[in-house]
């Protein structure tokens, strides 16, 4: 098996980890070089825009339906699968341990316009911009226990991908 077929795990292996599969949105706008996120409303911390996902379910429908319910989101111009990976965390907002086959998406917009969005009663975060710069400080300053070590995996390899797809991002990480 080459190394590209590896799967990297993350995150800290915990007791009565309760197994949900699922994925995430790095939604980058290229006219404000910003990426969107959630800002949770009980800490201020970002959070991807994500969800679980059935074996039944087609796994890139379902990330680009969390994005839009969460976020707001429609308009994507384009959409590439950049990453899974085996996670260990604790959900936050759930309030359990977790382990995950975690896919990503990086999406970028055409616009920036929006829909009503339709967060569950669990999620308490609003759509906020911020550049990866600071996204990537909130994680990794939020960190001490692994849980954010997949998306700070996920969002450095979005970075670079924003950069071999030519948008003139302020600053590469």
């Amino acid at each position: 098996m080459s190394s590209n077929n590896i799967i990297p795990e993350f995150g800290t292996k915990r007791e009565n980890e309760e197994r949900r599969d699922g994925g995430c949105g790095i939604v980058f706008d290229p006219k404000t070089q910003l990426y969107a996120v959630g800002k949770q409303h009980e800490n201020g911390s970002f959070r991807l825009f994500s969800g679980g996902v059935s074996d039944d379910e087609d796994i890139k429908v379902e990330i680009l339906r969390e994005v839009t319910e969460e976020s707001g989101l429609y308009d994507f111009l384009y959409v590439e699968k950049i990453g899974e990976a085996l996670t260990h965390y604790y959900n936050t907002l759930r309030k359990v341990n977790r382990v995950a086959l975690a896919t990503c998406f990086l999406v970028v917009l055409n616009s920036s316009s929006l829909k009503p969005v339709e967060l569950e009663e669990h999620e308490k975060f609003s759509l906020v911009w911020a550049t990866a710069e600071e996204i990537l400080n909130d994680w990794k300053a939020r960190n001490e226990n692994k849980d954010n070590d997949h998306w700070i995996h996920f969002m450095e390899k979005a970075v670079i991908k924003i950069h071999e797809l030519g948008y003139d991002t302020l600053k590469a990480l």
